[in-house]
């Protein structure tokens, strides 16, 4: 498997999984919706920044740390 196929893989997942979580938006908290919020910021910023995967999932990861911890006041 290359890395070509791995990305789509990924990227049709992530896009799967914000479908499913479109459909809840309205039960999450608001320290939730900061968290996601900071997750999808932090993934795109990591995309653009190093241009791969791992720079994606980080970005993300980063976000929806930083978004939860904003989302607590």
């Amino acid at each position: 498997m290359n890395y070509s196929r791995i990305a789509t893989l990924a990227a049709t997942a992530v896009i799967v999984l914000s479908s499913a979580g479109c459909a809840s938006w309205n039960q999450m908290s608001s320290r939730s919706k900061s968290m996601v919020t900071g997750a999808g910021i932090g993934g795109v910023a990591g995309a653009v920044v190093t241009g791969g995967v791992l720079g994606t999932v980080g970005g993300a990861a980063i976000g929806g740390v930083i978004g939860d911890q904003l989302g607590k006041r």
